[in-house]
């Protein structure tokens, strides 16, 4: 019996039936895609039983999921899309991924559908609304029919943005399993012929592989809040660094997240209209520190920040806007930072001149020969001509009360 179970492990050990594992919660975009990609590419590599991708997304980008799709469609290894867990779903991008996929499964309590495209921060004419959602229609029945999946409901999930629960999609043919677990879907995927192949998943070794440390950092550049404070960022760090040159830190630091901010909004839907109002705002707080207009400006620069933050990312996904309370912490900061800024500029206009010939006036000094309508003096240690209205004798404190040229003009310090 020992022998038995001993040889059973050691075959069990030594099998090669491995799946691999992805797990994918969030927007479709160049990340996830290639996530996505890069883990169907090991998997022919290693020569997986097959790949399964957990998948829980609102939708994304039509090129990432094109990218996606291409890969599904065309690899030798089977793959998986498994909408899971329990109040997962896969809508818009998510629809085309699911039905490429060989074999499409649900969880109780999960979602598919409402296909149809949306504009991504610009306005779409009637006649170019009606050309994507045509080209939309024609790729998603294409993958349908290739899979063998309902036609029918793949259109309407684009045109009339149609959504099923896991029951209304295995009935429609949209999907073909629902499994309430990992386990259960690999009980169920055991024995299945896809192609030439049949799977051999019960027992099988899962893998999972997850993103490396750049793209989770990457994917998180993917929320448009994240962005846009990266972009305020950018913008205080150079403010400062032009404000005190040579500070460095500020300025290094403010560049690194502008760029990020860049990337950021490469991939999110901008209204760049809302981005010229709050650059707008940054100007109007910056003339606000150079021109006395009794804080019009700076009311101005709060309105136009304020607006320009609600329009900065136009979409009518909730994934692709801002959220209000951040909008609002970021306003405060802002006109805190700016009122901060612009009380060191007062002060410093108003602080009496220590460097130039400026700061001289007032200074104390001692007269180096007799001084009438000329002679010297030693004032901080440097020796100026120098001319008094009153005669000065030699060894005299002084007082420089003006400067003419490069002569000063001094009086003497009575003694009290």
């Amino acid at each position: 019996m020992r022998w038995v179970l001993l040889s059973f492990l050691f075959s069990t050990l030594l099998s090669g039936e491995e799946v691999l594992l992805l797990k994918f919660t969030g927007v479709v975009g160049p990340v996830s895609a290639k996530y996505i990609t890069s883990g169907i590419e090991r998997a022919e590599r290693e020569g997986a039983e097959c790949i399964i991708i957990e998948i829980d997304t609102p939708g994304g980008l039509d090129e990432s999921m094109r990218v996606i799709t291409k890969a599904i469609l065309s690899s030798s290894v089977p793959v998986i899309s498994y909408v899971y867990p329990s109040g997962a779903r896969a809508a818009s991008a998510g629809v085309f991924i699911v039905m490429a996929s060989h074999i499409a499964a649900m969880a109780p309590g999960t979602n598919i559908g409402a296909a149809h495209p949306v504009a991504m921060g610009k306005e779409m004419s009637k006649e170019m609304k009606e050309k994507v959602t045509n080209d939309a229609v024609a790729y998603i029945k294409s993958i349908a029919q290739k899979r063998g999946r309902d036609k029918r409901w793949a259109e309407d999930a684009v045109r009339r943005s149609i959504s099923s629960t896991e029951k209304e999609a295995l009935k429609k043919g949209v999907i073909d399993i629902i499994a309430s677990s990992l386990d259960e879907l690999l009980e169920k995927l055991d024995g299945r012929r896809i192609g030439g192949k049949v799977l051999h998943t019960k027992g099988a070794r899962v893998k999972y592989i997850g993103m490396n440390w750049i793209q989770r950092f990457l994917s998180i550049l993917t929320n448009p809040n994240i962005a846009y404070i990266f972009l305020l960022l950018g913008i205080y760090g150079l403010f400062f660094e032009l404000q005190n040159p040579g500070a460095i830190l500020p300025g290094v630091a403010g560049g690194i997240c502008l760029i990020l901010a860049f990337y950021s909004l490469h991939l999110l839907p901008v209204n760049y209209a809302g981005l010229a109002l709050i650059l707008l705002a940054i100007i109007m707080f910056i003339m606000e520190l150079k021109i006395v207009s009794h804080g019009l400006l700076t009311l101005g620069g709060i309105t136009s920040f304020i607006l320009g933050s609600l329009i900065l990312f136009e979409s009518p996904e909730p994934y692709f806007r801002l959220s209000l309370s951040v909008i609002i912490i970021a306003a405060i900061v802002t006109v805190v930072f700016f009122i901060i800024i612009i009380g060191f500029v007062i002060r410093t206009h108003l602080k009496k001149p220590v460097t130039g010939q400026e700061g001289l006036i007032g200074m104390e000094g001692m007269a180096r020969t007799d001084i009438m309508e000329g002679g010297v003096v030693m004032v901080r240690s440097e020796l100026w001509q120098a001319e008094s209205r009153e005669r000065i004798k030699k060894g005299e404190k002084v007082r420089v009360v003006g400067i003419r040229g490069m002569k000063l003009k001094v009086e003497k310090i009575k003694r009290g």
